[in-house]
């Protein structure tokens, strides 16, 4: 037997009046996700800890089975090493945006947390002339994926009070500055970054086109090294995963997985879905377990478009789920799962026990759902409960 687990991120959401009161998994045409619900076995699942943020870091940690409370350094550090980098047990690691801020009645406002969701191309000139303006020894930066990037403080402070860009989109960024031990260092940096950016000749041509600069950038999600106990370890099953954005691709290779790169996989909602699925399906010729992350639900629900999030979640099931389905029936235990709510009214993470179904051909007709959707069963399972049940346990 072998396994697939499919990790809609932020897909799940609460009843919008746009909707008659529904949420876009409830109205989505996703015949595939709601075929696997009625004839598999649903419930939720808690993927964010009390007292934790709601992030896809926590969440996602907990759905490849490591506690976060036992593994759990900061976002940036896991980032750091899905760039394939590695970093000292003193070095702390930085997620670095590059964003827009507006100036409204000489007040800085978080104007985009994506920098207007500025290209790869863009972003690696713009990281590259902040390695050449801000003369730091101890500070480095590495380009990313688009807006998500990373800045390295040797030897630097990391019990930071921190806030991310996307849950303050809009508001004053006066109060939500870094706090604590090493601040103020942060903010210099922050400020020296800001000159640099503004007049760059990549914003220059942006402005230009009409399209939001990236003249800022935001430091948050620090931590240092992270070192996870191998899955392969722990569950006794080789895997793979299918990703774009470095946040899943550390996860991955910190459980010894591999991470291959996909082709026009991008992390956003233009993602090449059905390279995606083209990719876990060689996958699973070589390995256990393959998972696949798609980020586009999460991306649509930050900026607040429903359309875009119902279309994403139908791309899913139709260009992802539907084309591996047909073509290993029988050979393989699907998990659908969504890490954490991101809902469109608030257009930030929201942690909430989150709908899963697992489904294989074996089971028959053994449930009375008819749709996957916020509403399954209130049957609540813990990251390992729900991770043996599927790995180890024989479902009839």
């Amino acid at each position: 037997m072998k396994f697939l687990v499919l990790i809609g991120d932020g897909m799940g959401d609460f009843p919008l009046k746009e909707l008659d009161g529904k949420t876009p998994l409830m109205v989505a045409k996703k015949p595939y996700m709601d075929m696997m619900a009625s004839r598999g076995v649903c419930g939720k699942v808690i993927t964010v800890p009390e007292g934790y943020p709601p992030g896809s870091d926590i969440a996602c940690m907990s759905l490849f089975g490591y506690d976060p409370k036992k593994y759990y350094t900061g976002r940036a550090p896991i980032e750091f090493y899905g760039m394939g980098h590695e970093m000292g047990k003193d070095d702390v690691a930085f997620r670095c945006n590059l964003v827009y801020l507006d100036k409204k009645n000489n007040k800085w406002l978080m104007g985009d947390y994506s920098g207007g969701h500025i290209s790869k191309e863009e972003a690696i000139s713009l990281i590259s002339s902040l390695n050449e303006g801000i003369k730091e020894e101890s500070v480095s930066f590495f380009p990313g994926l688009g807006y998500r990037n990373i800045m390295l403080w040797k030897n630097g402070k990391w019990m930071i009070e921190s806030v991310p860009p996307h849950d303050i989109q809009g508001q004053e960024i006066e109060g939500y500055l870094p706090k604590g031990e090493g601040s103020n260092f942060l903010i210099e940096i922050m400020e020296k970054a800001k000159k640099i950016l503004s007049e760059h000749k990549v914003n220059i041509e942006r402005r230009k086109k009409g399209l939001i600069p990236a003249n800022a950038i935001w430091l948050w999600g620090q931590g240092k090294k992270a070192d996870f106990l191998p899955f392969k370890e722990r569950f006794g099953l080789s895997g793979a995963t299918v990703c774009a954005v470095d946040l899943i691709k550390g996860i991955s290779r910190l459980a010894g997985f591999f991470t291959p790169h996909v082709e026009g996989a991008t992390g956003y909602l233009d993602t090449d879905y059905s390279a995606k699925a083209k990719k876990a399906i060689e996958l699973l010729s070589d390995f256990d377990v393959v998972y696949i992350h798609v980020e586009a639900p999460d991306e649509a629900s930050h900026e607040g478009k429903i359309d875009e999030k119902i279309k994403a979640i139908e791309n899913i099931d139709s260009k992802i789920l539907g084309p591996i389905y047909e073509q290993k029936k029988g050979e393989l235990r699907f998990l659908i799962v969504t890490d954490h709510f991101t809902p469109i009214s608030l257009k930030t993470h929201y942690a909430s026990p989150t709908p899963f179904v697992i489904f294989d051909e074996r089971m028959g007709n053994t449930s009375s759902i008819s749709k996957y959707d916020e509403n399954l069963s209130e049957t609540i399972y813990s990251p390992d409960d729900l991770l043996y049940k599927f790995f180890t346990k024989d479902i009839p």
